[in-house]
Parts: C-alpha cells; sequence; structure tokens
C-alpha cells in the first residue's frame, strides 16, 4: 500500500490480527483462521485529509449527506491518537471545529478474539451545549464472488432505497441477494444478521446502533470511482452498524456508546 498512514497492529488469540490506520482510526485489516475478512481497495488513497476505500470507516458526526457538512463527516479524514489496547481517540480541535462547532471526543475500541472482531464507537460530549449527530461503521466485508452471496436477517424489514432519492421500501425475501447497486437504510433494524458466501458464514452483531446500512455500488457507480475501480464491486458488501434514520443527541456531559461484533461461523 504506497503512501501508508502509521498503522498499529492488533494481535488476538490463534493467530488472528488486525491493523488499525490512525489516519481515520480504520480498521484496514481483520485476520481470523488463516483469512482476510475486510475489504480493501487494492486502489485506496492514503494522503492527509482523504478518506480510505475500505476496511471499517467510522462515520461521524455525519452519515451520507444527512445534514450540512462534509459527506459521511470528518471523522474518517482525521488523523487519530493511538492510546493503547486497542483504543483510538479524536478530539475537537481548530480544524473540526470549522466543520461543526462542538467539543466532543470520539474513542474507538476493536477487540480481537479466536474468531470474532468487536469494535466499539463512543461519543462524548465536552463541551456546555447539547448537539445531535450521525455515525455509523462502514465495515466493508471481503467476498470472493458477490453473486455467491446472501445476508439472512432482514426479511419483512422496511428500508429507504438511497438509489431511488430514499423511497420507501419492505424487504420481502428472506435473504437479501446482491445484483446491481445496493444502497438501503434499514431503520430500527440492528444487528441478527448472517452474511454467508460458499458455505463460510459470518454473524453480524450491533448493539447502540438502531439501523442496518447494506451497501454495494453495483458495476457502473464502481467503475466510475477512481478509489474503486472496474469489477471491484465483486469482492465486498458493506454492512454497516449506523444511527442514521435520525440524528441523536447528546446533552452536555453525556456519552453514547454503538458496537459491532463479526464473529466467524466457518465449518471446520
Amino acid at each position: 500500500m504506497s503512501g501508508n498512514p502509521a498503522r498499529v497492529r492488533l494481535q488476538g488469540p490463534d493467530g488472528a490480527q488486525a491493523w488499525v490506520s490512525l489516519q481515520g482510526g480504520q480498521v484496514l485489516s481483520w485476520i481470523c483462521a488463516g483469512r482476510e475478512r475486510l475489504y480493501l481497495s487494492p486502489h485506496a488513497r492514503y494522503a492527509p485529509g482523504q478518506a480510505i476505500r475500505g476496511g471499517v470507516p467510522v462515520i461521524f458526526p455525519q452519515f451520507s449527506d444527512r445534514g450540512p457538512g462534509p459527506r459521511h463527516g470528518f471523522a474518517r479524514t482525521q488523523l487519530w491518537t493511538h492510546a493503547g489496547a486497542g483504543r483510538f481517540l479524536l478530539r475537537d480541535d481548530d480544524a473540526t471545529r470549522t466543520l461543526w462547532p462542538h467539543r466532543f471526543e470520539a474513542e474507538l475500541s476493536a477487540e480481537l478474539g479466536r474468531d470474532s472482531l468487536a469494535m466499539s464507537l463512543r461519543i462524548a460530549n465536552t463541551g456546555h451545549e447539547a448537539f445531535e449527530f450521525g455515525a455509523a461503521l462502514h465495515t466493508y466485508l471481503r467476498l470472493d464472488e458477490l453473486a455467491r452471496a446472501g445476508l439472512i436477517g432482514l426479511g419483512g424489514r422496511r428500508y429507504l432505497d438511497a438509489t431511488r432519492h430514499d423511497a420507501p421500501g419492505v424487504q420481502h425475501e428472506a435473504q437479501l441477494s446482491f445484483a446491481g447497486e445496493v444502497d438501503r437504510l434499514y431503520p430500527d433494524a440492528a444487528g441478527g444478521l448472517t452474511l454467508h458466501e460458499d458455505g463460510r458464514r459470518l454473524a453480524i452483531r450491533s448493539d447502540g446502533f438502531p439501523d442496518t446500512v447494506v451497501w454495494n455500488p453495483g458495476e457502473r457507480l464502481a467503475a466510475d470511482l477512481a478509489d474503486l475501480g472496474a469489477g471491484e464491486h465483486r469482492r465486498f458488501v458493506c454492512v454497516e452498524a449506523a444511527a442514521a434514520a435520525a440524528p441523536l443527541r447528546l446533552e452536555p456531559g453525556q456519552r453514547w456508546q454503538g458496537s459491532q461484533t463479526l464473529t466467524v461461523q466457518d465449518p471446520h
């Protein structure tokens, strides 16, 4: 990865490991049972102020364009501090306050188990005024072939379809398959999901985040994204733990926490 930002290696049991970029406080890699479980674009860009395509970008304080600030907020483009033991911190400064005039502390923690990766995002209001925010763990899950993958656990759920200007819909299928661009926000649908492909299974649980977002750019959009490229959409799907449908509110001194845990359930 040319131009790599500073990274921290986390070591877990039975050879599990992860790499976290200080740029964005972003998990870039998670190797479990000898297999890479996250997708990182071969065309990802590593430069100050640049979002890194892949891994687990931290979305804060705005989800997508649901607000007046930069798309998906600024946390994914800022330099975080490693606080040890898998903890990474971002605090407001003059630069962030020009984009969002609030005082805060964000903490990402990543913990490796023998077959799991648990990530938590904590937001604290360190100022004297209440604020509202959106947040997500924008998790890129690696696949061998998108067409052979399915996501179980969202059957019967309502969603907003961003490919049709947030038109409402209901997923009638028990399993979500992927053909063409998918960009769905499922309000009040959190956790209890399973991603499967060719006999491999990944359980996805979230707590604190009220919503789930599922995204894949499809062939046409992927080809137009310079940091992704033609055909790369076939190698991942994003399943995001999110607070996106409605903003969260923190009073001065209050804290919020949301987490996402990925557990490998491959047959042995």
